[in-house]
């Protein structure tokens, strides 16, 4: 069902034509600063109200018998908000528009279009499903990146545990054979004393350093390159390219598909993907909406975007179903990121196992060797 909507009466779409970026984050749960709403808790309260409406319950109703029923205390505060918006005579979508911390650009515009043409409750099972699909998505990526990631820290935490506790044992023992010691078995006891000794200021430097990256992450010329490197390094590029474009084309197959104009749901995507790099890109295309070019061009002309889903988004726009197209792409792409994550962590493990292996190898040959050549001293 579509709908001619005003841009100028989309709450989304008065950012759409500004020049100001969405500062709104799809994932919410890392915060380092006031409480926010996560992405399961948004989840739950869009099941909820939509169970709520398709039994005939009020919109307002509904959400005063949320609030109720709620156990958080910033979500019942939000909550309480959204009814007192409503209770003034204002609609869903406006209350939607003052908690940016838990409500999209992209919830909000296909609340105003559901608003518009009397379909709430089926647009809040959409969004549900959306939701259900991006945390989905971001467990299937924690899964397979958690083994290698669990190795390479015991790979350290064994190497600090044989510098700090096993080779300051054979300190004394070494000490007679000093210079006959092989070349790795002096770096590792140089490297022992020097943990020992100093790891106070390791910490500390770790932490600084740790703080000063992410401080320089965040700086405009730091989260440029930075993203610059998410869509160019060999292996990674391919893995963010196939996410972003997921929750891109996710966002507009939905947004198209009831009936939110296409500009609008342009800009609600930008919202959703946080790289400089993609932003622009979907500032091209919308340009060259504006223009009166399409959508297509934009994707086409785009050397981010795989021969595929140009092929797809081209055909779609041809024959008026482009939301219903970007959909079926966002699902065979969220379904091809999963296999491409899971086969990459299968491939680091035997490359960690390795790794470790070599380590841990070096370790003992630093330490056998000099206790052969003590023994065959004595003898």
């Amino acid at each position: 069902m579509a709908i001619n909507i005003n841009s100028s009466q989309t709450p989304a779409s008065n950012q759409a034509q500004t020049g100001k970026p969405i500062k709104r984050s799809w994932n919410r749960d890392i915060s380092f600063g006031a409480p926010t709403i996560s992405l399961e808790q948004r989840m739950v309260f869009t099941e909820r109200l939509s169970l709520l409406l398709e039994t005939g319950v009020s919109l307002l109703e509904a959400l005063r018998a949320m609030q109720l029923q709620t156990e958080e205390q910033l979500l019942a505060e939000i909550i309480g908000s959204l009814v007192d918006t409503i209770s003034e005579g204002k609609s869903f979508s406006v209350a939607l528009e003052k908690h940016p911390e838990m409500f999209s650009n992209t919830y909000i515009s296909l609340v105003f279009a559901a608003e518009e043409g009397g379909f709430l409750p089926q647009v809040l099972t959409q969004l549900l499903r959306m939701d259900e699909k991006n945390s989905q998505l971001r467990s299937n990526i924690v899964s397979a990146l958690s083994y290698p990631a669990f190795l390479i820290v015991f790979s350290i935490a064994v190497v600090v545990f044989v510098l700090v506790v096993i080779f300051p044992k054979f300190e004394v023992l070494f000490a007679s054979i000093h210079d006959q010691l092989p070349i790795t078995t002096i770096f590792l006891m140089a490297l022992s004393a020097f943990v020992r000794h100093y790891w106070i200021l390791i910490i500390i430097g770790l932490i600084a350093t740790g703080w000063a990256a992410m401080a320089w992450m965040k700086s405009p010329a730091g989260n440029l390159m930075f993203d610059q490197f998410k869509m160019s390094a060999p292996v990674i590029k391919d893995i963010y390219r196939q996410i972003y474009l997921s929750q891109t084309l996710s966002v507009l197959g939905l947004s198209l598909s009831n009936g939110v104009p296409i500009t609008v749901a342009l800009k609600a995507s930008q919202g959703v993907v946080k790289n400089l790099i993609f932003v622009r890109f979907l500032d091209d295309i919308r340009n060259h909406v504006n223009e009166g070019r399409g959508i297509a061009i934009g994707f086409v002309n785009s050397p981010i975007v795989p021969p595929m889903v140009r092929q797809m988004v081209a055909t779609g726009e041809q024959t008026g179903n482009l939301g219903m197209v970007m959909s079926r792409v966002a699902d065979f792409y969220e379904r091809e990121l999963t296999k491409r994550i899971t086969i990459l962590s299968k491939s680091i493990e035997p490359i960690m196992l390795i790794v470790m292996g070599v380590v841990v190898g070096l370790i003992v040959i630093s330490l056998i060797l000099p206790i052969f050549k003590l023994s065959r001293a004595v003898h």
